[in-house]
């Protein structure tokens, strides 16, 4: 393969299904990613590494991809107030392109109770300017397998602990929106965010096999030379992020990053289906109108 795309077989099927109105296009779900970041050792000269899963390969969606924590809103994310510090709901809203300070505050509640569930890393403390150093322990991770299985909300989570959530420590970045024609589709906020001082990564999550700390660059460059299977917008994030040379200063860019929703197109040109994402044209797709698809292309 040419690079490391994600391209599943079933695709071009699907985009006829969908361009002849035999396939209903499903509605997106809610969803938060978020891109862990922490500087390199001092004296070494690189640049932050972001912290990133392989999905297991018997996943449906994405299996064997690279992609960031992250996972769907909770229904109850956005049912109650919750414990906050940094901006206020109404500038996350305006700032996330939602029509309501709650739909904002489910957004990123989902950012940070998916780190928190997938990474083990909670951005959240006791107070505006705290935060948190040790989430490790057996009733931290009874918590965090009570989150896991939604026995417990993330609002309960955040008052039975005393906490209050640091949006402040968190930027959005990108949005990006699954095509029409996959049956899982999800809204997907990006976020960046550096790591607590004191925190510690691990893979938490059921879903991935691997957890790795690598540079914006090196990534991308292992998708470029098909060593590292990725999705569109984990590709182009992990672009964005390579020119800056600390993770506070990609934090600070955070606010200057487009949160227009990138949605993938195809169409019919002549013999050809062409996929497409609007503003990306590395990921465009030219496949067989006639023919199956194949592989990671």
């Amino acid at each position: 393969m040419s690079n490391g795309q994600w391209y599943p077989p079933e695709w071009p099927d699907r985009i006829r299904a969908l361009a002849t109105g035999e396939l209903t296009a499903a509605t997106p779900r809610r969803a938060a990613t978020v891109m862990l970041l922490r500087d390199a050792a001092a004296g070494t000269g690189g640049g932050p590494t972001v912290h990133m899963l392989r999905r297991r390969t018997s996943m449906a969606f994405a299996g064997g991809a690279y992609a960031y924590p992250g996972g769907g809103v909770d229904p109850r994310d956005d049912d109650r107030l919750v414990g906050w510090a940094g901006p206020a709901l109404e500038s996350w809203a305006q700032r996330l392109g939602v029509a309501t300070p709650a739909e904002a505050q489910a957004i990123v509640c989902a950012a940070v109770r998916e780190t928190y569930e997938e990474a083990g890393v909670l951005l959240a403390g006791p107070s505006a300017d705290t935060v948190v150093t040790d989430t490790t322990g057996a009733d931290w991770e009874a918590d965090r397998e009570a989150l896991v299985a939604r026995e417990l909300s993330f609002a309960e989570f955040l008052e039975r602990r005393g906490l209050v959530l640091r949006s402040d420590l968190l930027g959005a970045w990108a949005r990006w929106i699954t095509p029409e024609f996959e049956p899982r589709r999800y809204d997907t906020w990006f976020f960046v965010a550096a790591l607590p001082a004191g925190q510690r990564t691990r893979n938490a999550s059921t879903e991935a096999d691997r957890t790795v700390w690598i540079g914006p660059g090196e990534a991308a460059d292992g998708y470029d030379r098909g060593e590292l299977l990725m999705m569109p917008p984990t590709v182009s994030t992990l672009r964005g992020l390579r020119e800056y040379a600390t993770a506070v200063q990609a934090l600070e860019a955070a606010s200057a990053q487009d949160l227009a929703p990138v949605l993938a197109q195809a169409r019919l040109e002549g013999d050809e289906l062409v996929l497409s994402w609007p503003g990306h044209a590395e990921f465009t797709k030219h496949i067989p109108a006639g023919g199956a698809g194949g592989g990671a292309a």
